[in-house]
């Protein structure tokens, strides 16, 4: 995915504080035209303050916020960006469709544009028949469905969502998870923060990992895993400390781990190559029948685990 011809969100620096502790220190990363960037950490991060500095409702200590290279006005944010706060942002006594309208005509649209595309919207997310409905009356995850539709009846180039799979059920994510993909297919930016990191790792192009306030990684999913070491796991029908001591024994090789299933999980040095997965494999057969010999691709949970304990 990846639209070189489309505007990019470009952070740079980004630094802020609260009461002198900080939430985020010299935060870069870019959301490239027609791409989901996952942005991943635990609460606390600064995950939220870095997309609220985005959407301009907080000013940040130090720092740019670039959209297509230049500083993004208030009418630009209004009309080209699309924001799911993390907490509700309707209001509760007001109509479905007469609020995704009203909310409509605030980013620009005309009344029977910002009609035509809130019925779209509801009908496309799930709530359609709600439309009448005061918001207060729907379920969580229904209130969610009507922040998302409210974030891209204006067909934003833009998205910034944080937590926008909160409350929503196995049909509701893949609603939301096949939306995301068809912004992202038309061109959009599409920026997200998830704790569901089989999610993340499922749809998202890259992946911006925060801890403390600072980037720890940033990249693709295949890139994360190729700058980490090579680990493969090796299983025997035989005895487990017997093998991880053998495959400990091979030069340039180190018995990471054993798990519950009696495999060992055992990290190469500088990558290895054939020489040490043919040694790894002579102390496996010396122990016991060789059952299971393969790489060990760990998922984006691990390589998050990995970075920020790190």
């Amino acid at each position: 995915m990846g639209y070189t011809d489309q505007p990019m969100l470009d952070i740079h620096a980004l630094s802020h504080a609260y009461a002198g502790q900080p939430a985020l220190d010299a935060v870069d990363f870019t959301v490239p035209g027609g791409s989901i960037v996952g942005f991943v950490g635990r609460n606390g991060a600064g995950k939220t303050t870095a997309m609220r500095a985005i959407m301009a409702l907080l000013v940040p200590d130090a720092g740019t916020v670039l959209w297509g290279g230049s500083p993004p006005t208030s009418q630009t944010r209004r009309r080209r960006f699309g924001y799911m706060p993390e907490e509700r942002g309707l209001y509760p006594k007001m109509r479905v469709l007469d609020q995704l309208v009203y909310l409509g005509r605030l980013a620009g649209m005309a009344t029977v544009e910002a009609r035509e595309q809130a019925r779209e919207w509801a009908d496309r997310l799930g709530v359609g028949e709600r439309g009448r409905d005061n918001v207060e009356a729907l379920s969580l995850g229904n209130q969610q469905r009507v922040q998302l539709a409210a974030a891209l009846l204006h067909r934003p180039d833009l998205l910034v969502l944080d937590e926008p799979f909160s409350g929503l059920d196995p049909l509701g994510v893949d609603v939301m998870a096949g939306v995301l993909r068809a912004e992202a297919g038309r061109g959009a930016s599409v920026l997200f923060s998830s704790h569901q990191l089989e999610l993340v790792e499922q749809i998202c192009d890259r992946v911006v990992i925060l801890e403390a306030g600072r980037v720890v990684a940033d990249g693709t999913i295949a890139g994360l895993r190729g700058a980490g070491p090579r680990r493969w796991r090796i299983g025997v029908d035989g005895d487990p400390p017997a093998l991880a001591q053998a495959l400990a024994d091979v030069s340039g090789a180190r018995a990471w781990r054993t798990d519950a299933d009696g495999t060992v999980l055992v990290e190469l040095a500088d990558g290895g190559g054939a020489a040490p997965l043919g040694a790894l494999l002579d102390a496996a057969r010396a122990v016991g029948t060789v059952r299971h010999f393969a790489e060990d691709v760990p998922s984006l949970a691990e390589l998050y685990r990995e970075v920020v304990t790190a």
